[in-house]
């Protein structure tokens, strides 16, 4: 099986059709088996799932929608370990048996070490998931080997330096994070090409926000096409991009299976007037930004609470720029955990260093009052 599928649409299955939208368990599979059906009969073949989505759900969903129903070398799956969030080692590995029984299959195309980055990399070191992951696939219970990773250009090149074993990573990468000094998705895409390793792109509408633009934005791209949904803008700009694997898209309805792959089928690079309309749509929600961080990462430096100062900037300013404080909020409560903005105790060495002079006390306080 190669490595690269002929189609790059790929079905995250995160936000799966519910019956009971109070249960995340309660996946509609009736309804997912007609999306599953749209999305094949496309001629797309990649699935996406993980072991905590949907609380395990995800994978029997997809094991009863798509492996019962399809021949088996007719479409690729992959699934993920969240080794961090597990109490020892044996916890972690028995997740991929676990996965594999719960999809009804006796192999995984695509296995990834899930969110790797930060202190999180130090339980997949310890419990040792790198070599796990390599014995399992000379077991053939596995056929390529990855990570997923939320995290700076310079932690991907330090990850793929110690391990250059891994077949491929799954980036965070959209218009909007393109040439942002926090996420470095182009930088990010320049390691791994580097590296030789083809890229999954996940939250390629970063997390639907870029299907939901301000009513600045969004005129200058239906001016230039009033055809094209801002989903399709946020695909297009993916699917066109070279080394790239597979672009997830997290289908919750029928009609965005529909939506998305006849948007795939008729996929083209934008016309140099198409780009400029994108240029000045980013240049929009970039000017909506409050806060001047460059992501420097000055004010870290001897930061006595290690508050995640330029992740929180940085989620301030994806507040503003999309205009929706939930969607920031719910992303806060991850990707600062390992030092909120409620940690600092006010010493102000952080805007003694800050080449920017934000004030940083300030605008950790308008975090707290947002997302804690």
């Amino acid at each position: 099986m190669p490595l690269i599928p002929t189609s790059k649409m790929g079905f995250g299955c995160m936000r799966l059709p519910l019956l009971d939208e109070s249960d995340q368990t309660s996946i509609n599979v009736e309804q997912f088996k007609q999306m599953v059906d749209v999305f094949m009969e496309a001629g797309n073949t990649y699935f996406d799932t993980a072991f905590v989505y949907h609380d395990g759900a995800s994978e029997t969903a997809l094991g009863e929608a798509l492996v019962k129903r399809y021949p088996r070398d007719s479409f690729t799956l992959a699934t993920k370990c969240l080794a961090w969030a597990m109490p020892d080692a044996d916890s972690a590995k028995r997740c991929l048996d676990v996965s594999l029984e719960r999809m009804g299959t006796d192999y995984v195309d695509y296995f990834l070490l899930h969110n790797v980055g930060g202190k999180r990399t130090a339980k997949f070191d310890e419990y040792g998931m790198w070599e796990f992951a390599q014995q399992q696939k000379a077991a053939g219970k596995i056929r390529y080997v990855g990570f997923s990773m939320h995290d700076n250009a310079a932690c991907l090149e330090e990850l793929l330096t110690a391990h250059p074993e891994v077949d491929f990573v799954q980036l965070q990468v959209n218009y909007l994070d393109w040439n942002d000094s926090h996420n470095e998705a182009a930088r990010l895409m320049e390691v791994a090409a580097a590296h030789h390793k083809p890229v999954v792109i996940m939250e390629p509408a970063r997390g639907g926000r870029l299907c939901n633009l301000p009513d600045a934005a969004a005129k200058v791209l239906a001016a230039a096409d009033p055809s094209s949904t801002q989903a399709q803008w946020a695909y297009r700009f993916c699917w066109n991009l070279p080394n790239v694997l597979a672009v997830l898209s997290g289908m919750s309805t029928l009609e965005q299976v529909r939506e998305n792959t006849a948007s795939y089928a008729k996929n083209t690079p934008f016309s140099t007037e198409e780009q400029t309309a994108l240029d000045e749509t980013i240049g929009i929600l970039r000017s909506l930004a409050e806060v001047p961080c460059t992501a420097c990462n000055c004010c870290m430096k001897g930061c006595p609470s290690n508050v995640q100062i330029p992740q929180i900037m940085e989620l301030l300013n994806l507040g503003s720029m999309t205009d929706d404080l939930d969607f920031a909020k719910g992303l806060y409560s991850w990707q600062a955990a390992e030092g909120k903005a409620s940690s600092c105790i006010q010493c102000g060495l952080c805007e003694t260093m800050c080449p920017q002079q934000i004030d940083i006390i300030h605008q950790l306080e308008r975090a707290v009052a947002l997302y804690e």
